[in-house]
């Protein structure tokens, strides 16, 4: 039994460091993302209805580069030209994994290139028309050969009635019906937004485990428990205040900044692990950084964009969704930690070699967000 407890612990120690190498392969603030935005409209030619599509598609070139190869010198560096003379080529590989419902047909009319938060994205104008009585729904595969990991943030209007839903994995499909533009019906979009987000923003997850690291190491179950209640308090606190300014444009702030910024927090708090100059009262550091994380999590927001009339809803389940997400994640470190606490492997390989790697990243991550 003490040999099956102990091979457990060393497993559940190596467990921990997927997080570290899929960390690694984000180069920015979450790993791959498009955000699709169709409206459909009824207009009326000539005595005959005929259902109107209009929108855009955002996607990552860093992804699109993955996929068909946009770096024609092979040096590292996308170059308008290198991304102006694969127009073609682009819409040509998206278009096919982007289905309609039967009788609409979507075509690109434009190519643009735009920034986000996490780099710069290809932009696809879209038109297209349905046929009258058509029911309009997307069939959404883009990247599903290549990265199962991969989302597409939907925002589909019809005739005024927004909904929105994240795409890939399980879920591709979402199809206009009735009470899909309710209020109700975006905040649980917008509540899986924040959700998956916070699940795939590796550098917020690093900053609230090397915060949480040293936690459980406090004598007994109730101060350890104590000092956990207190960073995630003070964390949530923190970036739910930045999050709603900025969400709100009461606030702003550059976002190579921020992203710049969020990487040094999680540098800096995973090093205070190895050599620790505070000790205690790791809660301020929780709640001062945590500041600056809301306003990373406000800049995929602000690429969601917020629904007219439901803005302050849509908003607040979108800060649930981050919340749970962050719950979910505390819920199965915690015990987990605070049974190994007193171990070698949790003290040496987790807390110091593991908040060695996580500075690590953090510091390459600073490199690239403040050079890109």
């Amino acid at each position: 039994m003490i040999l099956l407890q102990s091979v457990a612990r060393k497993l559940a120690a190596l467990a921990f460091l997927p997080l570290l190498f899929a960390a690694g392969a984000a180069q920015a603030h979450k790993p791959s993302d498009s955000y699709l935005t169709l409206g459909v409209s009824s207009l009326q030619v000539a005595s005959r209805e005929r259902q109107v599509i209009d929108g855009r598609w955002d996607i990552a070139l860093r992804d699109v580069d993955f996929a068909i190869g946009l770096d024609a010198d092979g040096d590292g560096q996308l170059t308008w030209d290198e991304v102006r003379s694969r127009h073609a080529d682009i819409a040509a590989y998206a278009m096919p994994r982007l289905g309609l419902g039967k009788g609409c047909r979507l075509r690109v009319t434009g190519q643009e290139v735009d920034r986000h938060t996490d780099g710069a994205y290809t932009v696809l104008l879209l038109q297209g028309e349905c046929e009258p009585g058509a029911v309009f729904s997307i069939d959404y595969k883009l990247f599903a050969d290549l990265d199962a990991q991969h989302r597409g943030m939907a925002s589909l209007t019809v005739d005024g009635r927004t909904q929105s839903a994240v795409l890939g994995g399980d879920r591709t499909r979402l199809a206009a019906g009735a009470g899909a533009g309710s209020a109700w019906h975006q905040a649980s979009g917008y509540l899986r937004h924040g959700i998956w987000h916070i699940w795939t923003g590796y550098d917020h997850i690093l900053f609230l485990l090397s915060l949480l690291l040293p936690a459980v190491l406090a004598a007994g179950w109730r101060p350890a428990s104590a000092d956990v209640l207190r960073v995630v308090t003070a964390f949530t606190l923190a970036h739910s205040i930045t999050l709603s300014l900025a969400a709100l444009q009461v606030l702003a702030l550059p976002s190579r900044l921020i992203e710049s910024a969020i990487a040094a927090s999680v540098a800096i708090a995973a090093l205070n692990n190895v050599w620790p100059l505070v000790r205690g009262k790791r809660w301020l550091a929780a709640f001062a950084f945590g500041l600056l994380h809301g306003f990373g999590f406000a800049g995929v927001l602000g690429d969601l964009g917020l629904p007219q009339g439901a803005t302050a809803l849509a908003l607040a389940a979108f800060n649930i969704g981050v919340e749970l997400g962050q719950l979910a994640i505390v819920a199965a470190f915690a015990p987990l930690a605070y049974a190994m606490r007193k171990t070698w492997v949790y003290q040496q390989l987790m807390v110091k070699a593991g908040s060695a790697g996580i500075a690590l990243l953090a510091m390459v991550w600073l490199v690239e967000r403040a050079t890109a």
